[in-house]
């Protein structure tokens, strides 16, 4: 009756459905995989999460993306799809606590008994620390320029980085105190036809 033909009409209400089914697909997506987070709670609030190598908290999770804050406190907001379908290291889901490492190297010739009582007294003293697990000092390799030592330690998640500065210090304190020298490395450099003496 208006003289449009009406297999026009039906191909452009095709395309546009099409269309919006694209356009809406990233929506859906989010949507559903909210209700997977929501759900399954592999994440929750109040949770530590390293994501893409940046730590954060999650702060609110939606129907269709989820808050979290970093270190930095900033904002970021994550659609949910990427909460599902990539890798997300909750520290928090099942313990509040994370594991610490200390890696230290000290100069050959230091006496290894002294360097692993004194690594693990400071662990033990100090009370942000877990007390268990125990702590662990472990010898771990003959380095190129150092005898390579760790310091293992349990420590609440969302502290790593205050504690990691305060038992680096302390280490640094304890040993300057009882004279084991941390490692740096070095390098004898021969000259050909250059004599000393």
């Amino acid at each position: 009756a208006l003289g449009i033909e009406v297999s026009k009409i039906t191909i452009m209400l095709s395309a546009l459905g099409v269309g919006i089914g694209f356009g809406l697909q990233g929506i859906v997506n989010n949507f559903v995989s909210g209700l997977v987070l929501l759900f399954e709670q592999p994440v929750r609030v109040g949770d530590l999460v390293e994501i893409d190598g940046m730590w954060a908290e999650i702060k609110h999770i939606g129907i269709r993306a989820t808050l979290v804050r970093n270190f930095e406190h900033a904002d970021l907001i994550i659609p949910n799809a990427n909460l599902v379908s990539n890798q997300v290291t909750n520290w928090t889901l099942g313990d509040r606590q994370a594991r610490l490492k200390i890696a230290v190297g000290v100069a050959y010739g230091s006496e290894v008994n002294l360097v692993m009582e004194t690594l693990l007294a400071c662990a033990e003293d100090n009370k942000r620390v877990s007390k268990a697990p125990n702590p662990e000092a472990l010898f771990l390799n003959f380095g190129e320029s150092s005898l390579d030592f760790e310091l293992l330690v349990f420590v609440s998640a969302s502290m790593r980085m205050g504690i990691r500065s305060e038992l680096h210090q302390e280490i640094d304190k304890r040993f300057r105190e009882k004279n084991i020298t941390i490692a740096f490395p070095q390098r004898d450099i021969h000259l050909p036809g250059v004599t000393t003496g």
